[in-house]
């Protein structure tokens, strides 16, 4: 099995590219989709988040906007969230590689890879990324967001251009989504085929 590392920062195209290899038939562990089913009603974060932040859980229901408020822009309050939730994650993350440990290729999308230390547990790193005028139009164009919320985020994550240096392929996503389509399907024929 070749595992995948699939990440990029915020607006590059990420969850799109995710979709085409699941398209191609690549199994895909969805980081973010393991965080909210562990943060939903009986998921096994919940608990531990209401205890740690009094008035984000009520009637078994995580108020994500307040759990949001209480931890950005405060590292100490936020690595006590990540104290919680990465450890669930990463449990989650070993499950998906034992169902999958017979298949060719698997991805672990996960947009904070580099920033996580999560690399080196990847056989192949890919990157996926735009310009940065076409990134930062498409996370303005986001309910809620703002330019100063976008800067604050940009600021916690590692560069794209040290993301495309560190990575071991490039998926293009500032074009047509079958130009990306077409990248994605050569990486998935060229790993199959290195098996």
């Amino acid at each position: 099995m070749i595992v995948v590392g699939l990440t990029g920062s915020i607006g590059m195209g990420k969850s799109t590219v995710a979709a085409m290899f699941r398209r191609l038939r690549v199994p895909v562990f969805d980081a973010d989709a393991a965080v909210h089913a562990l943060q939903a009603p009986g998921g096994a974060a919940l608990a531990a988040i209401a205890a740690a932040f009094p008035g984000v859980v009520a009637g078994g229901v995580l108020d994500r906007q307040a759990l949001g408020a209480a931890v950005f822009g405060d590292d100490a309050v936020l690595k006590r969230l990540e104290a919680i939730v990465h450890p669930l994650v990463a449990a989650a993350r070993t499950a998906f590689l034992r169902r999958y440990r017979r298949a060719p290729v698997v991805v672990l999308d996960i947009p904070l890879l580099f920033e996580a230390g999560g690399a080196e547990a990847c056989d192949v790193v890919a990157v996926v990324s735009a310009r940065a005028a076409v990134q930062r139009a498409r996370v303005l164009a986001r309910p809620g967001m703002t330019a100063a919320k976008l800067d604050a985020i940009l600021a916690r994550q590692v560069p794209d251009a040290v993301k495309r240096a560190r990575a071991d392929v490039v998926i293009p996503t500032g074009g047509t989504r079958a130009a990306t389509f077409r990248a994605v399907r050569a990486l998935v024929t060229a790993l199959r085929d290195a098996r």
